[in-house]
């Protein structure tokens, strides 16, 4: 087994079934048809929404996470709530659970906002309930601290992938692996925070651009820069937001490094070997053996 052939059954091993991909979309459409009822007046499954996070950004995997969408609210209903007394955030994102628990019954609000998460069998929709805001991108929910909104601009996120993987090629692929790895081997680190690296990786490394043959030292190198980067801070795109990256996730990340060096001097001739390696990375999914 080459290098190539390798990586690539990985990625098709990671990748979603045309069947997960028709019934998340259909689950998607259910919700949105809902907040499109009760807020617009409209029968749309599809208006004033889009994909965000993974399904967005076309970094999606299996086995399927959640579907993430952003359902963009009027502005009278931004205006009515700033009316109330309290915490106007939380208030709002219990009526949108109201309104999606009339036809979804196990409806819930995750922690401090701003989701609103419609369970479904395998998987479930995570909505985003937002408003747009005047400077660009949306203002979402949060509770804490009594409520308030934070600025988020998806559309810039997912341009930066786009945009990064039209250059390279590579940059969807790399996000893929890495968060198998991160399931696999529990790295607590956001996802967010992986794509973000991705991209800064990619913007000088050396063989960005070239075929699956040179996979094996993009998980090595990048490795290697993300250590370099603990405890160092990332930019949100569009709205250029501060985010420290922390070093929680640094000893895991020392030990998946390690290992991708002895498989990177395994392959090709020890192919067998390599695989031990890399399934101790992203788990059984990377194929092992010739």
């Amino acid at each position: 087994m080459s290098v190539s052939d390798r990586f690539t059954t990985f990625l098709s091993n990671i990748s979603l079934t045309v069947d997960q991909k028709t019934r998340g979309a259909e689950r998607k459409d259910a919700v949105v048809k809902a907040l499109n009822a009760h807020y617009w007046g409209s029968t749309s499954n599809t208006a004033n929404s889009t994909y965000v996070g993974s399904w967005g950004k076309f970094t999606r995997m299996r086995p399927p996470r959640d579907v993430d969408v952003l359902f963009t609210l009027p502005a009278s209903v931004y205006n009515r709530f700033q009316l109330r007394s309290g915490n106007k955030q939380s208030q709002l994102l219990q009526e949108v659970k109201n309104v999606l628990s009339n036809t979804f019954d196990r409806t819930a609000i995750r922690g401090d906002g701003p989701v609103v998460i419609v369970p479904f069998t395998a998987y479930s929709v995570e909505v985003i309930p937002a408003f747009s805001a005047t400077a660009g991108g949306h203002l979402v929910c949060f509770t804490d601290g009594g409520g308030h909104y934070e600025r988020a601009d998806y559309a810039a996120e997912a341009a930066s992938i786009k945009n990064s993987n039209d250059t390279t090629k590579n940059t969807r692929d790399l996000v893929r692996m890495m968060k198998r790895w991160q399931g696999y081997c529990s790295v607590p680190i956001k996802s967010f925070y992986l794509e973000l690296l991705a991209v800064e990786f990619l913007g000088s490394w050396a063989h960005r651009g070239k075929s699956a043959t040179w996979y094996d030292y993009m998980v090595r190198d990048f490795l290697e820069f993300m250590i370099g980067k603990a405890d160092g801070y990332l930019f949100a795109p569009g709205t250029y937001a501060l985010l420290a990256l922390g070093s929680g996730w640094k000893s895991k990340a020392e030990s998946a490094l390690a290992r991708a060096k002895k498989a990177c001097d395994y392959e090709p001739s020890y192919a067998g070997l390599a695989g031990d390696e890399w399934q101790k990375i992203f788990g059984t999914d990377i194929p092992r053996n010739p």
